[in-house]
């Protein structure tokens, strides 16, 4: 290589930094990815079914950029199903799949033969439309089940259905791929293992580990294959992801310039309808050259050169016109994906760029990559500081614990809904549930610190709905009341405690009150991000560049619950701890409103949920005014107006009518009956249907009616 692509590789390697491809921002990738498994898990366990949850790819390698806008790539497992590799795999009980292998049965790919579950035998007869009977009378599970069942659940919540290869989605942002495990890798991934006895990479340790990962079996026949309906791919997956988790961050950075080369450059040559070159492409032969090259190669100075190497591995798969899996033997990645003519095209291309000394990297968009190139060595920050990290490290960590608020949002909607009368008693199962999977042997680390999440969210409402219950009956608190509002307060930074405020406020306790709003206000300063897991999205959708700061240096689970704010909710089990106006927000409908609910509202709009500063100063407002003190009271009321008077605050409100109300029963406590309607009149334009405003306003007509 030339002696500025030393220079030019500790340029690049900087450049990366700045835009997300760091320890740093790779690690934060990792883990949310894996606490969001967990959480996935732990959320299908709560509610009865044995499925395991996994994110692969580029989000949760940590190999991409927010300009190159890769998808999440979800894989989920249904654990009741037994894949038999051999009959010794059968298991009594179960719903049992063999492996079979026909002559003529593409590389990769298998058919499942249905097998009895009381004795080891072949299911011979079914009319069941998800299994094919063949003429040998042998049973076999169509892959077009998985697309039926996909397609029926879009159609029941009125999303499109989008199919990719074995992804089925209502999203192209996302990619849902239903799949079987299988605990004993087939003979084509067996003999891999000892093929890599003689590489310089992956290391033994690492082939030890992967040993033990199995594979999965996904719902893909091959392309114009006779059996293409009933055909199984098998993919593994947990052994890739290994493998990119045992990468340090040259490797990565190389792999995401290919990604950017790829999305920018490649796709100029491959023309052809149907034809791609894609990231697995890339990843594959990354994998390849890290097998083949010294480990001093890949250094920080010759990142250039490391990804030269990759692109001659490319190079090499295209004048060959065979690209062959890293890890299943006999397979070709180029069939069916990428046509010869745009094979040639593509080497052509790929042949000039290193010709011509890799300046297309200075052409590149992504990222602005190619202008940060030609900036440097001035204009570029360090990484821990750069804005694009914090603002995906920000990002990772609302979208992490909006997804916890969400399970809890599940399992509250599904406990109100339920016949057993006693609120209570439900939670209490619901926790026992979820105390007995934290000590089970097979529940991971990951597992059993989402659950620890997951419990306190649950206190957080058992003690609210106990209160309640207390308060209504007029009866004393007891005793474990005040541990479950101790161990539950630092959900996050405001919303427990705000619930424990209301909860004096509405016995009167009003010092108590104040006390514990004084706390929340202390905390609630511009570093925190509000969250919401109603489903809906801000107007202005805007994380506070404070908190995304916070977020580079501060990414566990404990130090994030500092800085994020989630949205005050009462069920109607908690009423009694709740402002008696807020009472309104749980039967919000008027007429057919109900009817008009999206599904995801329909999981909250019998409670009462308003954002966690609004709330506070409307709470404030109302415990000032039973002490007395007038001047705290009216320094409440002119914040939470301020609020309602700046755009750029109402727009980053997820519940502004709710907002709204509350201002307006604040001008009601005023006097200012004229000023409180015109204040329900805007929060009925920001939403018409399922608003309380519509009772607040009729209520107000009628009193001044009745006053005239």
């Amino acid at each position: 290589m030339p002696a500025f692509c030393h220079h030019l590789s500790e340029v690049l390697y900087q450049v990366l930094e700045c835009v997300g491809v760091n320890p740093w921002v790779v690690e934060m990738r990792r883990q949310t990815f894996l606490h969001r498994e967990a959480a996935k898990d732990v959320h299908y366990h709560q509610a009865g079914r044995d499925i395991t949850t996994f994110y692969f790819g580029s989000q949760s390698e940590g190999t991409t950029t927010p300009g190159l806008q890769s998808d999440t790539d979800m894989l989920y497992t249904d654990n009741p199903v037994n894949i038999m590799y051999s009959w010794a795999d059968w298991q009594q009980g179960k719903f049992n799949l063999l492996m079979v292998r026909e002559e003529d049965t593409p590389p990769q790919h298998y058919l499942l033969q249905w097998i009895r579950s009381d004795v080891p035998l072949p299911v011979t007869h079914t009319d069941d439309p998800d299994f094919v009977t063949d003429s040998q009378g042998r049973v076999f599970y169509s892959n077009m089940a998985v697309v039926r069942g996909m397609a029926a659940v879009c159609g029941d919540h009125h999303l499109p259905h989008l199919r990719h290869g074995p992804s089925n989605s209502p999203s192209e942002d996302h990619d849902y791929v239903c799949a079987f495990y299988c605990k004993t890798s087939p003979a084509e991934i067996i003999s891999w293992f000892t093929k890599m006895q003689h590489g310089f990479w992956p290391s033994q340790e690492t082939l030890h580990a992967a040993r033990m990962c199995g594979c999965f079996l996904v719902p893909a026949g091959c392309h114009g294959s006779v059996n293409e309906e009933i055909e199984w791919r098998i993919t593994p997956n947990l052994i890739e992801r290994l493998l990119m988790f045992s990468l340090n961050m040259v490797p990565i950075k190389s792999l995401v310039v290919l990604k950017m080369l790829k999305k920018q450059e490649f796709v100029k040559y491959i023309t052809c309808e149907n034809c791609k070159f894609t990231t697995f492409h890339c990843k594959t032969a990354l994998f390849f050259t890290l097998n083949r090259t010294h480990p001093t190669v890949w250094t920080k100075n010759r990142l250039i050169e490391c990804i030269v190497r990759c692109l001659q591995t490319i190079l090499e798969f295209l004048n060959q016109g065979e690209c062959p899996h890293f890890i299943v033997e006999g397979v070709d990645l180029f069939d069916g994906k990428l046509c010869r003519e745009c094979q040639l095209r593509l080497e052509m291309a790929i042949q000039g760029m290193i010709q011509d000394d890799m300046h297309v990297l200075f052409h590149l968009q992504s990222d602005d990559l190619g202008q940060r190139l030609m900036a440097l060595p001035h204009d570029v920050r360090p990484y821990p500081g750069d804005d694009v990290n914090a603002g995906i490290c920000g990002k990772l960590s609302r979208d992490m614990f909006d997804q916890n608020l969400s399970h809890v949002t599940n399992v509250c909607h599904r406990l109100c809904n339920s016949e057993e009368a006693d609120m209570i008693t439900r939670l209490n199962n619901e926790i026992n549930i979820l105390e007995s999977l934290e000590v089970n042997p097979s529940t991971t680390q990951y597992d059993k610190n989402y659950i620890k999440i997951f419990v306190k969210s649950l206190m957080s409402v058992k003690a609210s709905v106990t209160s309640s219950s207390c308060i209504e009956a007029g009866l004393p608190l007891p005793q474990d009341i005040w541990e479950l509002y101790g161990e539950s307060l630092n959900t996050d930074v405001a919303s427990s405690k705000l619930k424990l405020a209301s909860m004096h406020y509405c016995r009167g306790e009003f010092r108590r009150a104040e006390s514990v709003l004084s706390e929340v206000e202390f905390d609630l300063d511009d570093s925190v991000q509000p969250v919401c897991a109603c489903g809906r999205k801000p107007y202005n959708e805007k994380l506070s560049e404070t908190f995304c700061e916070y977020t580079v240096q501060n990414y566990s689970h404990e130090q994030l619950t500092k800085k994020l704010a989630f949205c005050v909710r009462f069920l109607r089990e908690e009423r009694f701890c709740a402002p008696l106006f807020l009472w309104y927000e749980m039967y919000r409908a008027v007429g057919d409103d109900i009817d008009q609910r999206r599904p995801s509202e329909r999981k909250w709009m019998d409670w009462a949920v308003v954002d966690a500063l609004p709330f506070m100063l409307y709470l404030q407002y109302l415990t000032y005014r039973g002490l007395g003190v007038r001047h705290r009271q009216m320094e409440a009321f002119h914040r939470l107006q301020d609020i309602l008077t700046s755009w750029d605050n109402v727009s980053q409100l997820y519940h502004p009518e709710t907002v709204l109300n509350l201002f307006g029963h604040c001008c009601e406590l005023e006097g200012d009956v004229q000023k409180a309607l015109k204040v329900y009149n805007a929060s009925l334009r920001v939403q018409p249907r399922n608003n309380a405003a519509n009772w607040h306003k009729q209520r107000l007509e009628l009193l001044m009616n009745n006053y005239n």
